[in-house]
């Protein structure tokens, strides 16, 4: 197993142990400020609490930021209910139908099994329900998140409740710890944000501050619902764009380019290129504060937990998507000196095109 991979799944192991929901990102932050410890990477919070990971060897004129989220949908805790039972909102992309009276949760800190009870009357767009716990509890819960399994790989498939975005924060770090091991001449900027699921809220003060240098090109990692032409186990997807906007050419032409040069005729590098049109990502949200965005994702089965049948069951992705889209952000990190070069291709060539048809057509006014 290449050190990317073992990296890639033992970082994907050690962040999905631990259950998060927005604003509630605590213990996934710790686990990736423990690894930058153990990796030797630098990092810092900012003031909203997301967590900035650097590395700056050599003299690139443009950075790359790679951006992932450390939160999942789940339920925030209000307050107690009636005597046992608390009152929470749950936040997040969930279709009403999935919230079945009896589903099993777990509440946190704690890990105290419990069940999701009925739903109650809230403010529009606020959904509450009351949850019951099944023993009880000694510390007043904060958070509770659906009581699945946390990691698992069962035939080339990483399973758990929060591949979204777990595995990309993994691959962030694996990239970059990946990068440091090789001494490579790089700058990039690992961004792992809170409260992604309930409007990119992290992400969002991050770029409104200027913080990140603003001629980086900005890479979300998602892993994002898997769609016709965009299939697990088929490779990294080059994301041309979300459902709310289409991201920048240039970034996306340079991914392409990348991931195009990366195979031989023998062994080709696999990869897709699609509009994953099943959600909004980070790259929409840092685009509209004026930086140049691109997305790569990895196609999800059960996407926010959401399985036929109306179940709530684990999420799950291909670990070779996973591998295939760290090594080529990898790769992209290493030749982001030669982005103008390489995005600039495609204008000469139609420059080019242009300047040979000026003749012919005059020549051929018909």
């Amino acid at each position: 197993m290449a050190r990317i991979t073992r990296r890639l799944y033992a970082f994907a192991h050690r962040l999905m142990s631990h259950p998060a929901a927005p604003y509630h990102e605590h213990a996934v932050r710790a686990e990736v400020e423990r690894i930058c410890q153990e990796e030797k990477l630098p990092y810092d919070r900012d003031s909203f609490g997301n967590v900035l990971v650097r590395l700056h060897k050599g003299r690139s004129p443009r950075p790359l930021v790679l951006a992932a989220h450390m939160d999942h949908p789940g339920f925030e805790i209000l307050r107690p209910s009636v005597s046992d039972r608390w009152l929470a909102q749950f936040r997040g992309g969930v279709p009403d139908e999935y919230f079945r009276t009896g589903l099993p949760v777990r509440l946190m800190p704690g890990a105290v099994p419990a069940k999701l009870g009925l739903h109650q009357a809230g403010k529009p767009n606020q959904r509450l329900f009351e949850l019951h716990p099944r023993r009880p509890v000694s510390t007043a819960p904060q958070f509770a998140v659906w009581e699945l399994e946390d990691f698992a790989l069962r035939q080339g498939l990483i399973h758990g409740r929060a591949c979204d975005d777990l595995v990309g924060v993994a691959t962030v770090l694996a990239v970059l710890a990946d990068l440091k091991d090789r001494r490579a001449e790089v700058h990039a900027i690992g961004v792992l944000s809170r409260a992604e699921e309930v409007g990119f809220h992290g992400a969002l003060a991050l770029a409104a501050t200027g913080t990140l240098p603003k001629n980086a090109l900005v890479v979300s990692l998602e892993t994002s619902k898997e769609l016709p032409g965009a299939s697990i186990g088929k490779g990294a997807i080059v994301r041309v764009g979300d459902r709310s906007s289409v991201f920048s050419s240039a970034g996306t032409r340079f991914l392409v380019e990348i991931a195009t040069a990366m195979g031989t005729k023998r062994s080709p590098f696999r990869f897709q290129r699609a509009l994953m049109s099943g959600g909004t990502c980070e790259a929409t949200a840092y685009q509209e504060f004026g930086y140049q965005s691109a997305a790569v994702c990895v196609a999800l089965g059960n996407y926010h937990n959401c399985a036929p049948g109306h179940r709530i069951a684990a999420e799950f992705v291909s670990l070779a998507d996973a591998v295939g889209m760290a090594e080529l952000l990898a790769q992209t990190a290493r030749r982001m000196p030669e982005y103008q070069p390489i995005t600039q291709r495609l204008p000469d060539r139609l420059d080019r095109l242009r300047r040979e048809a000026l003749p012919l057509l005059r020549k051929r006014r018909g």
